[in-house]
């Protein structure tokens, strides 16, 4: 089984650890230790640096789930991690565990463990407030915008609308600019990344996510493998979600955008899904 830093306490700390015990402090702390944690930097509403802070739904589990494992906010390390490089990242022990709208997958499931998922995405789209596109079936003769190298785009030109006009740019933000001046008619992507973009404060009001999701991305906590961490994330989660928090994080990153996660699948119920 792969070590991992989670609970890792040198001899020394752990002097201090009984110490803090004894005072009334947390035992589950891990004191002097830091825990690492891969998300996206440039995913506005889940994954966002803005100087020293880090802002996004993603974000908010990811500290809540540490908080409940011992670590604290300021005993998080958080650590930019670009879809490319997530199963590296793990699998070279960069980072401790992954948020970062990182889909359940069996074949990353070969190389990496996960936890959750925490949420349930489904691919849609975004348009303008005063849009009547009510679907990706509504896109003939549309311009459509999505990342280069994404699949999104064409998935809706092969599978709902031939007559598509299709548009890549480097970035979804370049995307949502392009909207704005009225050269795009829609971008897709999964629900709560647009959610995320049209949440920011100068586009608030101006777009709406359609809210009829043709996909289904299960987003989980990215772990090396062979971890043993993976229940008790499962049960931080839950945690979370029974409390309130989850929903409360949830509506603060995608405030003003009509957006409304499926409920059918929002919040997800965790099955026994570590091994």
């Amino acid at each position: 089984m792969r070590k991992t830093r989670f609970g890792t306490i040198a001899a020394m700390a752990a002097i201090g650890a009984m110490a803090l015990t004894s005072c009334g402090g947390s035992g589950n702390e891990a004191d002097g230790d830091k825990i690492r944690i891969g998300i996206k930097f440039d995913q506005p509403g889940l994954g966002f640096k803005d100087g020293d802070n880090y802002t996004g739904f993603d974000v908010d589990v990811a500290k809540y789930v540490a908080n409940e494992l011992g670590y604290p906010e300021d005993k998080i390390e958080f650590v930019s991690a670009p879809s490319a490089n997530r199963e590296t990242m793990l699998q070279n022990n960069q980072v401790d565990m992954i948020f970062a709208t990182y889909s359940i997958t069996d074949e990353r499931n070969k190389v990496i463990d996960f936890a959750g998922p925490y949420f349930v995405a489904g691919q849609d789209l975004l348009v303008a407030s005063d849009s009547d596109i009510d679907g990706p079936e509504a896109l003939n003769g549309k311009n459509l915008c999505s990342v280069t190298g994404s699949t999104s785009a064409q998935k809706v030109k092969d599978k709902y609308a031939e007559g598509t006009n299709l548009q890549e740019l480097p970035g979804y933000a370049e995307c949502v600019t392009q909207m704005s001046g009225g050269t795009i008619d829609a971008v897709t992507t999964d629900d709560i990344i647009l959610a995320g973009l049209a949440a920011q404060p100068a586009y608030k009001g101006k777009f709406k996510v359609v809210g009829k999701p043709f996909s289904e991305e299960k987003y989980g906590v990215g772990l090396p493998d062979g971890t043993d961490k993976c229940k008790a994330i499962n049960e931080a989660i839950t945690k979370m979600i029974d409390s309130g928090d989850w929903q409360k994080a949830l509506d603060k990153n995608t405030e003003g955008t009509g957006y409304t996660p499926n409920s059918k699948t929002n919040p997800p119920k965790l099955a026994d899904t570590c091994a």
